[in-house]
């Protein structure tokens, strides 16, 4: 028989006027790995804290170990959580304790045990989880990998039944996405654990669900394996998995035009670190290269390179056939120009409406006239569908708009070349597809020259005409997505397969 440790009946849960879960009905069984995906917005974080007893729901119960939350203590709820740990997304380590203090806090803290005990406890942990050196380390010096290993520790650290996890793997690159899957199968076996993950990564959920869980219109609609989820013909189902899909198959990607940007032999060091170790990238006009590798490998300090915010120790850059390492801050400044810029997470001004963040650049500038810059604004919300949207703050429209105006913002300014900065990361695979298409859109709308720093292979195989792959500041692949699909390197292959979902 099959033990129940968390039960959702009939839960229902509001914020004011909004629905958020609706009749939803969810059973997590004691031993098994449970999988829970669904577009962005669609509840699960609050699932999560209904489970925790962290809201309170609507209608329905939620039973933890047995018990209906709706009538223990306040002293028994306290008791049902320390049965259960919980991984945060964003880590939620406190800045000011090394790692092995924020290991040992939740022992030290709540469970009154004796600090000696606490450290060997948490020395085993840091010891399974490869931490080992890092102890005494604070939480901003460490790599975005480490940081969700300690949060995995201490998650870990008072023994829990139950373990919930909130996008463990996002902003991760897929190697490291697949070792801390690795630890959370580890960690699942070693302490008898019950994992339940809310993912958008498909690669990841398929290496760990036993049982998958999708949730749609505050309902959890399918519950079945991985290999049910993506054979379901549910019309919701259908729609998110088709943001997986790699349609672009270009051919060889010999040239015959100059490039709009080239790398020779370009070495950097930071202090000791040598980070980028004779770079040769050459990026051709009208095309979208994607640059993509491991968190650390190099790919923002190429970018910050070619738009002259760095200077190499040896090597040249060239943009537009000129060599712009030797150039003073004036040079520079002109050579910027012919750049766009869309930022990871759009960063666009909470205070002003669509119309003015579109502007901005071109107001701060102060060489167009007012109504010049009235019109153009007017013609690039048009061109890319956001006129209706003008007048609307950006907390009042969807993450998708947002980027779509951060994309209109960089291209009021007619650049030549644009550059994405991580655009999909944290996306669930239907916005993922959403963002590929304003890309791709875009570079043939506009005629430009495209530039993406990624570390999605699903993603990138999708929109990129020509794919570079960094590893160790080294250039490893170079070429069509189909020539990297066929590469020979260990480590291409390896992150190829670490990416897929299927």
């Amino acid at each position: 028989m099959r033990d129940p440790v968390i039960e959702l009946e009939d839960v229902s849960i509001a914020f004011g006027e909004k629905r958020v879960l609706d009749g939803l009905n969810l059973t997590i069984y004691r031993g098994e790995t449970t999988v829970i995906v669904g577009r962005s917005g669609s509840g699960k974080s609050v699932l999560l804290k209904a489970m925790m007893g962290l809201v309170t729901p609507s209608r329905g119960h939620v039973r933890v170990f047995g018990r209906d939350l709706a009538t223990v203590s306040p002293v028994e709820l306290l008791a049902l959580r320390k049965r259960m740990g919980m991984l945060f997304q964003n880590y939620a380590l406190f800045d000011a304790l090394s790692v092995e203090d924020n290991v040992e806090f939740p022992l030290v803290e709540t469970a009154h045990v004796r600090h000696r005990d606490a450290e060997q406890v948490a020395h085993r942990l840091i010891e399974m989880l490869d931490l080992e050196g890092s102890e005494e380390l604070l939480p901003g010096e460490l790599s975005g990998g480490m940081k969700k290993r300690v949060s995995l520790a201490r998650a870990l650290v008072a023994r829990p039944e139950v373990v919930l996890f909130d996008e463990p793997t996002t902003g991760l690159d897929p190697l490291m996405i697949e070792r801390v899957d690795e630890m959370i199968a580890r960690a699942r076996k070693q302490y008898a654990l019950t994992p339940v993950i809310i993912s958008h990564d498909m690669a990841s959920a398929r290496r760990l669900a036993d049982r998958m869980a999708f949730l749609h219109d505050g309902k959890i609609i399918f519950t079945g394996s991985y290999d049910e989820l993506v054979h379901s013909e549910l019309a919701p189902i259908r729609e998110f998995l088709g943001g997986t899909q790699p349609p672009r198959a270009a051919g060889a990607t010999t040239r015959t035009d100059q490039p709009v940007i080239e790398l020779v032999g370009v070495h950097k060091h930071f202090g000791a670190k040598h980070v980028l170790r004779g770079v040769d990238l050459a990026i051709y006009p009208h095309r979208i290269t994607v640059l993509i590798g491991a968190s650390g490998s190099g790919k923002s300090v190429i970018a910050k390179h070619v738009m002259g915010f760095m200077k190499p120790d040896s090597g040249e850059i060239r943009v537009f056939g000129k060599d712009i390492v030797p150039m003073g801050e004036r040079e520079l400044d002109d050579v910027r120009t012919h750049f766009g810029l869309v930022f990871q997470h759009a960063g666009l001004l909470d205070w002003m409406d669509v119309e003015e963040n579109v502007a901005f650049p071109l107001v701060e500038r102060r060489h167009e006239a007012r109504a010049v810059i009235r019109d153009r604004v007017h013609d690039i919300l048009e061109r890319l569908g956001l006129t209706q949207l003008r007048h609307r703050l950006p907390g009042e429209i969807s993450a998708g708009e947002r980027k779509r105006v951060a994309l209109a913002r960089a291209m009021v300014m007619r650049p030549d070349i644009l550059i994405y900065d991580e655009p999909t990361t944290g996306q669930d695979p239907l916005r993922t597809r959403e963002i590929d298409d304003m890309i791709v859109r875009a570079q043939e709308q506009f005629d430009i020259t495209t530039l993406v720093i990624s570390h999605d292979m699903a993603s990138t195989f999708r929109i990129a005409h020509a794919i570079a792959l960094i590893h160790e500041g080294r250039i490893v692949a170079y070429g069509s997505p189909s020539e990297v699909r066929g590469s020979a390197n260990d480590y291409v292959r390896h992150f190829l397969r670490a990416s897929a979902a299927a």
